[in-house]
């Protein structure tokens, strides 16, 4: 409502990439946003390029992100949550992660890290934000249920890298801004996404000599399972999405405190319109 996503993962051309669900570039500002809205069956990662923004679920949970700041949610059986900017102009990304068969009923929960807690090296022009997997000999804190890499690096022109990735993991990359030549073969600016082979040989990336470049690299491993996916719940049969939309109506299993909540920032947003 009111906020603008510049959507990859997602779209009718690449509607998944097992285990990934999505990938939003979101931005926006106070007048806007994300207003109260359930989740069942996934995770949702967001990582807060500019600005600042502040989440809100029906369990209490309340928080606010700054620029750097990561959060890791694991929806599971079920959450009712609002995400709303809190400054002039906030710019984010949101993956979307799958979670096995097992997992998809689990407690909600989450991970959160300050831009201080992410792990941040950089070598010979390259850095590395490491919110999930290693990247230049450093390893994240944040635990993943299903198998990720999550790196962001920023590039000085003219400069190299090389990363591995996982034998017969899903990889993708989603550049931000710069140009940037994968594997010496295919040249990409802003807002393109670019999947990778399941080789396991990793990737090189070259930036180019006239600007610097940012972009993300993404990896997970395949759950290799059936997906039905049906707006905010993600689960393995249309069976169990439609006991999703039951349980959410009803405020059952898991959706218990659903019945009359309302976020502050929902009823800000309301009251804004």
């Amino acid at each position: 409502m009111g906020a603008r996503v510049r959507r990859s993962i997602g779209r009718p051309e690449l509607r998944s990439f097992d285990p990934f669900l999505m990938l939003d570039e979101f931005s926006g500002d106070t007048s806007g946003g994300f207003p109260d809205h359930p989740h069942r069956g996934f995770e949702t990662v967001t990582y807060l390029l500019e600005g600042a923004f502040t989440h809100e679920d029906f369990l209490g949970h309340k928080g606010r992100l700054e620029a750097g700041d990561l959060q890791w949610m694991t929806a599971g059986r079920g959450i009712v949550h609002s995400e709303m900017p809190a400054s002039s102009f906030a710019r984010g990304l949101q993956l979307w992660v799958n979670l096995r068969s097992s997992d998809k009923m689990c407690e909600p929960a989450y991970q959160e890290l300050k831009r201080d807690q992410v792990p941040r090296v950089t070598r010979d022009g390259v850095t590395a934000v490491i919110i999930a997997g290693t990247a230049l000999g450093t390893t994240s804190p944040v635990y993943t249920r299903t198998p990720t890499h999550y790196l962001h690096f920023e590039m000085e022109p003219n400069r190299v890298l090389e990363q591995p990735i996982p034998a017969r993991w899903n990889s993708f990359l989603y550049t931000l801004s710069g140009e940037i030549t994968i594997n010496g073969s295919t040249t990409i600016g802003a807002h393109h996404t670019v999947s990778l082979t399941q080789g396991g040989d990793g990737v090189r990336i070259m930036s180019s000599v006239s600007g610097p470049a940012s972009f993300v690299l993404i990896s997970g491993e395949p759950l290799g399972e059936p997906v039905s996916q049906h707006g905010p719940f993600v689960m393995n049969t249309k069976a169990e999405i439609q006991q999703a939309f039951a349980d959410y109506q009803m405020g059952r299993n898991g959706f218990e405190a659903a019945n009359g909540w309302e976020s502050d920032n929902g009823q800000r947003l309301t009251r804004h319109r």
